[in-house]
Protein backbone atom coordinates (compact mmCIF):
# COMPACT_ATOMS: atom_id res chain seq x y z
CA UNK A 1 0.00 0.00 0.00
CA UNK A 2 1.04 3.64 -0.87
CA UNK A 3 0.21 6.89 0.92
CA UNK A 4 0.56 10.15 -1.10
CA UNK A 5 0.97 13.69 0.20
CA UNK A 6 -1.67 16.29 -0.07
CA UNK A 7 -1.06 18.65 -2.24
CA UNK A 8 -3.93 20.78 -4.17
CA UNK A 9 -4.09 18.51 -7.68
CA UNK A 10 -3.65 14.66 -5.44
CA UNK A 11 -5.04 14.81 -2.27
CA UNK A 12 -3.77 11.78 0.80
CA UNK A 13 -4.74 8.80 -0.57
CA UNK A 14 -4.11 5.07 0.28
CA UNK A 15 -4.59 2.01 -2.32
CA UNK A 16 -5.58 -1.14 -1.73
CA UNK A 17 -5.42 -3.59 -4.43
CA UNK A 18 -7.55 -1.61 -7.21
CA UNK A 19 -9.27 0.19 -4.40
CA UNK A 20 -8.38 4.07 -3.76
CA UNK A 21 -9.04 5.51 -0.06
CA UNK A 22 -9.04 9.24 1.25
CA UNK A 23 -9.91 11.63 3.28
CA UNK A 24 -12.23 10.39 6.10
CA UNK A 25 -11.60 6.22 4.54
CA UNK A 26 -7.97 6.67 5.04
CA UNK A 27 -7.59 5.35 8.61
CA UNK A 28 -8.43 2.14 8.86
CA UNK A 29 -8.36 0.09 11.67
CA UNK A 30 -5.74 -3.01 10.43
CA UNK A 31 -4.49 -4.23 7.10
CA UNK A 32 -5.41 -6.49 4.55
CA UNK A 33 -2.83 -8.80 5.61
CA UNK A 34 -3.58 -8.77 8.97
CA UNK A 35 -7.57 -9.39 8.87
CA UNK A 36 -6.11 -12.12 6.51
CA UNK A 37 -3.84 -14.06 8.93
CA UNK A 38 -6.40 -13.37 12.11
CA UNK A 39 -8.73 -15.76 12.66
CA UNK A 40 -9.86 -14.57 15.68
CA UNK A 41 -13.09 -12.19 15.87
CA UNK A 42 -16.38 -12.47 14.22
CA UNK A 43 -17.11 -13.97 10.96
CA UNK A 44 -19.22 -11.30 9.08
CA UNK A 45 -16.31 -10.79 6.49
CA UNK A 46 -17.59 -13.92 5.04
CA UNK A 47 -20.75 -12.23 4.15
CA UNK A 48 -19.57 -8.42 2.82
CA UNK A 49 -20.04 -8.17 -1.06
CA UNK A 50 -16.29 -8.05 -2.00
CA UNK A 51 -16.55 -11.87 -1.15
CA UNK A 52 -19.51 -12.63 -2.60
CA UNK A 53 -17.83 -11.50 -5.66
CA UNK A 54 -16.07 -14.59 -5.40
CA UNK A 55 -18.77 -16.53 -4.64
CA UNK A 56 -20.86 -15.38 -7.92
CA UNK A 57 -17.45 -16.24 -9.57
CA UNK A 58 -17.86 -19.48 -8.23
CA UNK A 59 -21.25 -20.03 -9.62
CA UNK A 60 -20.29 -19.40 -13.18
CA UNK A 61 -17.47 -21.64 -13.23
CA UNK A 62 -19.33 -24.70 -11.81
CA UNK A 63 -22.58 -23.91 -14.12
CA UNK A 64 -20.20 -23.51 -17.21
CA UNK A 65 -18.32 -26.39 -16.49
CA UNK A 66 -21.25 -29.07 -15.61
CA UNK A 67 -22.80 -27.93 -18.89
CA UNK A 68 -19.95 -27.30 -21.33
CA UNK A 69 -20.14 -30.86 -22.85
CA UNK A 70 -24.13 -30.60 -23.17
CA UNK A 71 -25.56 -31.23 -26.70
CA UNK A 72 -28.47 -28.89 -28.49
CA UNK A 73 -31.12 -28.33 -25.36
CA UNK A 74 -34.49 -26.46 -25.23
CA UNK A 75 -35.32 -24.84 -21.85
CA UNK A 76 -38.58 -25.17 -20.63
CA UNK A 77 -40.60 -22.93 -18.17
CA UNK A 78 -43.59 -23.70 -16.46
CA UNK A 79 -45.28 -23.50 -12.74
CA UNK A 80 -43.99 -25.17 -9.76
CA UNK A 81 -47.53 -25.71 -8.21
CA UNK A 82 -48.82 -27.76 -10.68
CA UNK A 83 -49.89 -30.87 -9.54
CA UNK A 84 -49.49 -34.21 -10.45
CA UNK A 85 -53.34 -34.92 -11.33
CA UNK A 86 -53.61 -31.64 -13.19
CA UNK A 87 -53.77 -32.41 -17.21
CA UNK A 88 -51.07 -29.27 -17.42
CA UNK A 89 -48.83 -31.89 -15.89
CA UNK A 90 -49.07 -34.86 -18.89
CA UNK A 91 -48.73 -32.05 -21.40
CA UNK A 92 -45.23 -31.34 -19.40
CA UNK A 93 -44.14 -34.72 -19.82
CA UNK A 94 -45.09 -35.08 -23.41
CA UNK A 95 -43.35 -32.41 -23.78
CA UNK A 96 -40.21 -33.53 -22.52
CA UNK A 97 -40.00 -37.03 -24.24
CA UNK A 98 -40.97 -35.16 -27.46
CA UNK A 99 -37.93 -33.42 -27.14
CA UNK A 100 -35.78 -36.39 -26.11
CA UNK A 101 -36.94 -37.84 -29.57
CA UNK A 102 -35.67 -35.22 -31.22
CA UNK A 103 -32.38 -34.97 -30.10
CA UNK A 104 -32.63 -32.36 -27.65
CA UNK A 105 -32.17 -32.38 -23.79
CA UNK A 106 -34.40 -30.13 -21.99
CA UNK A 107 -33.54 -27.56 -19.33
CA UNK A 108 -35.77 -26.59 -16.57
CA UNK A 109 -35.77 -24.73 -12.97
CA UNK A 110 -35.06 -28.29 -11.30
CA UNK A 111 -37.95 -28.01 -9.53
CA UNK A 112 -41.29 -29.60 -8.74
CA UNK A 113 -44.80 -29.02 -10.89
CA UNK A 114 -44.42 -28.40 -14.69
CA UNK A 115 -40.53 -28.37 -14.27
CA UNK A 116 -40.42 -31.90 -12.75
CA UNK A 117 -43.26 -32.74 -15.53
CA UNK A 118 -40.59 -31.57 -17.85
CA UNK A 119 -37.99 -33.81 -16.50
CA UNK A 120 -39.85 -36.71 -16.04
CA UNK A 121 -40.86 -37.12 -19.62
CA UNK A 122 -37.59 -36.33 -21.03
CA UNK A 123 -35.81 -38.99 -18.48
CA UNK A 124 -38.24 -41.31 -19.33
CA UNK A 125 -37.56 -40.89 -23.16
CA UNK A 126 -34.08 -41.39 -22.55
CA UNK A 127 -32.93 -38.18 -22.85
CA UNK A 128 -30.57 -35.98 -20.82
CA UNK A 129 -32.71 -34.14 -18.14
CA UNK A 130 -31.54 -31.18 -16.75
CA UNK A 131 -32.00 -29.20 -14.07
CA UNK A 132 -30.61 -25.76 -12.69
CA UNK A 133 -32.34 -25.03 -8.93
CA UNK A 134 -32.08 -22.06 -7.21
CA UNK A 135 -32.02 -21.53 -3.22
CA UNK A 136 -35.44 -20.14 -2.33
CA UNK A 137 -37.43 -20.31 1.20
CA UNK A 138 -40.37 -22.05 -0.13
CA UNK A 139 -39.95 -24.54 -3.13
CA UNK A 140 -38.59 -28.33 -2.85
CA UNK A 141 -34.79 -28.76 -4.05
CA UNK A 142 -34.33 -30.39 -7.42
CA UNK A 143 -36.72 -33.18 -8.76
CA UNK A 144 -35.55 -37.07 -8.50
CA UNK A 145 -35.96 -36.99 -12.51
CA UNK A 146 -33.02 -34.79 -13.22
CA UNK A 147 -30.06 -36.63 -14.44
CA UNK A 148 -27.56 -33.40 -14.36
CA UNK A 149 -27.78 -30.76 -11.35
CA UNK A 150 -26.75 -27.76 -10.50
CA UNK A 151 -27.83 -25.51 -7.91
CA UNK A 152 -27.57 -21.89 -7.73
CA UNK A 153 -27.59 -18.72 -5.01
CA UNK A 154 -28.22 -16.17 -7.47
CA UNK A 155 -30.84 -15.80 -10.08
CA UNK A 156 -28.89 -13.87 -12.44
CA UNK A 157 -26.15 -16.53 -12.97
CA UNK A 158 -28.84 -19.39 -13.15
CA UNK A 159 -30.65 -17.05 -16.10
CA UNK A 160 -27.30 -17.20 -17.92
CA UNK A 161 -26.88 -20.42 -17.88
CA UNK A 162 -30.57 -21.12 -19.27
CA UNK A 163 -29.63 -19.09 -21.62
CA UNK A 164 -26.57 -20.18 -23.07
CA UNK A 165 -26.67 -23.76 -23.20
CA UNK A 166 -30.55 -23.99 -25.16
CA UNK A 167 -31.43 -23.57 -28.51
CA UNK A 168 -35.17 -22.15 -27.91
CA UNK A 169 -37.49 -21.88 -24.96
CA UNK A 170 -40.89 -23.23 -24.46
CA UNK A 171 -42.78 -21.47 -21.96
CA UNK A 172 -45.88 -23.61 -20.32
CA UNK A 173 -48.27 -21.82 -17.84
CA UNK A 174 -46.51 -20.36 -15.02
CA UNK A 175 -46.07 -17.67 -12.66
CA UNK A 176 -44.27 -14.97 -12.27
CA UNK A 177 -40.98 -16.87 -12.47
CA UNK A 178 -41.73 -17.85 -16.24
CA UNK A 179 -43.12 -14.48 -16.95
CA UNK A 180 -39.52 -13.16 -15.74
CA UNK A 181 -37.25 -15.47 -18.34
CA UNK A 182 -40.08 -14.98 -20.67
CA UNK A 183 -39.26 -11.65 -21.48
CA UNK A 184 -35.63 -11.64 -20.27
CA UNK A 185 -35.36 -14.01 -23.27
CA UNK A 186 -37.57 -11.60 -25.79
CA UNK A 187 -35.10 -8.38 -24.63
CA UNK A 188 -32.20 -10.61 -25.11
CA UNK A 189 -33.62 -11.64 -28.76
CA UNK A 190 -34.76 -8.32 -29.68
CA UNK A 191 -31.53 -6.67 -28.49
CA UNK A 192 -29.83 -9.21 -30.72
CA UNK A 193 -27.65 -10.47 -27.53
CA UNK A 194 -28.77 -13.88 -28.36
CA UNK A 195 -29.35 -14.69 -32.16
CA UNK A 196 -32.44 -17.07 -33.96
CA UNK A 197 -33.70 -17.93 -30.48
CA UNK A 198 -37.42 -18.96 -30.82
CA UNK A 199 -39.75 -18.26 -27.71
CA UNK A 200 -43.09 -20.98 -27.73
CA UNK A 201 -46.25 -20.22 -25.54
CA UNK A 202 -47.18 -23.67 -24.95
CA UNK A 203 -51.41 -23.47 -24.49
CA UNK A 204 -53.26 -21.00 -26.35
CA UNK A 205 -55.91 -20.67 -23.62
CA UNK A 206 -53.20 -19.54 -20.74
CA UNK A 207 -51.53 -17.06 -23.04
CA UNK A 208 -54.29 -16.14 -25.12
CA UNK A 209 -54.24 -13.10 -23.00
CA UNK A 210 -50.86 -11.89 -22.20
CA UNK A 211 -50.33 -12.26 -26.61
CA UNK A 212 -53.66 -10.28 -27.13
CA UNK A 213 -52.25 -7.68 -24.75
CA UNK A 214 -49.07 -7.67 -26.42
CA UNK A 215 -50.56 -6.86 -30.14
CA UNK A 216 -53.41 -4.91 -28.83
CA UNK A 217 -51.90 -2.49 -27.25
CA UNK A 218 -47.83 -2.85 -26.64
CA UNK A 219 -47.61 -3.25 -30.66
CA UNK A 220 -50.45 -1.43 -31.35
CA UNK A 221 -48.89 1.76 -29.70
CA UNK A 222 -45.79 1.09 -31.47
CA UNK A 223 -43.73 0.16 -28.23
CA UNK A 224 -42.66 -3.01 -29.86
CA UNK A 225 -42.43 -3.90 -33.92
CA UNK A 226 -43.04 -6.27 -36.59
CA UNK A 227 -40.19 -8.48 -35.77
CA UNK A 228 -40.92 -8.29 -32.03
CA UNK A 229 -43.80 -10.21 -32.17
CA UNK A 230 -42.84 -12.91 -34.70
CA UNK A 231 -40.64 -13.97 -31.72
CA UNK A 232 -43.61 -15.31 -30.36
CA UNK A 233 -44.93 -18.66 -31.47
CA UNK A 234 -48.93 -20.15 -29.80
CA UNK A 235 -49.25 -23.63 -30.30
CA UNK A 236 -51.55 -26.06 -28.24
CA UNK A 237 -49.99 -28.90 -30.38
CA UNK A 238 -46.39 -30.96 -28.60
CA UNK A 239 -45.03 -31.64 -32.48
CA UNK A 240 -45.39 -27.64 -33.88
CA UNK A 241 -43.52 -26.51 -31.10
CA UNK A 242 -40.91 -28.98 -31.45
CA UNK A 243 -40.72 -27.99 -35.03
CA UNK A 244 -40.41 -24.20 -34.32
CA UNK A 245 -37.45 -25.76 -32.15
CA UNK A 246 -36.32 -27.61 -35.59
CA UNK A 247 -36.70 -25.32 -37.20
CA UNK A 248 -34.53 -22.46 -35.59
CA UNK A 249 -32.14 -24.48 -34.79
CA UNK A 250 -31.49 -25.81 -38.68
CA UNK A 251 -31.61 -22.31 -39.60
CA UNK A 252 -28.41 -21.21 -37.30
CA UNK A 253 -26.48 -24.61 -38.16
CA UNK A 254 -27.03 -23.00 -41.63
CA UNK A 255 -25.66 -20.03 -40.83
CA UNK A 256 -22.26 -21.72 -38.85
Amino acid sequence: MTIQQEDNEHPAEKQRGPVVLRRSRLVEPSTTDQRLLDSRGPADWVHTDPWRVLRIQAEFVEGFGALAEVPRAVTVFGSARTEREHPEYKLGMDIGAALARAGYAAITGGGPGMMEAVNRGCSEAGGLSIGLGIELPFEQGINKWVDLGVNFRYFFARKTMFIKYAQAFICLPGGFGTLDELFEALTLVQTKKVTKFPVVLFGRSYWDGLYNWLRDTVYAEGKVGDKDMALLHLTDDVDDAVRVVEEAYQAWEDTH
